[in-house]
């Protein structure tokens, strides 16, 4: 039950996110399209959190390494949990695009 709340709150296993993206990890940036034309990492997918159920097929390989991030991380841990229960096998919770980018 822990484990489960701290990994709700990303205060799990420390993730080393750049070598998941040297690895070919996908970055899904989960906020809508106006945030993510203001500014995000090069070469992230945008996919809105309340559009992602129906743009599953952009994630075709279910076995990817995925890391969400949105502007402070409650959506993107939305984004996993919702993408661990549809199957995905590697979901990270990045938190914020910017924080994220500064550990990439």
């Amino acid at each position: 039950m822990i484990g489960k709340i701290k990994s709700l709150l990303g205060l799990g296993p420390k993730v080393n996110y750049a070598e998941l993206v040297k690895q070919g990890a996908i970055i899904v940036d989960v906020r809508s399209k106006g945030e993510y034309a203001g500014g995000h990492i090069s070469k992230s997918l945008n996919i809105p959190v309340d559009a992602l159920a129906n743009n599953l097929n952009q994630l075709k390989d279910k076995n990817k390494v995925i890391i969400t991030c949105c502007a402070s991380g409650m959506r993107s841990g939305m984004a996993k949990s919702m993408l661990k229960s549809k199957g995905y096998s590697s979901v990270h919770n990045g938190g914020s695009w910017s924080s994220l980018k500064n550990k990439i």
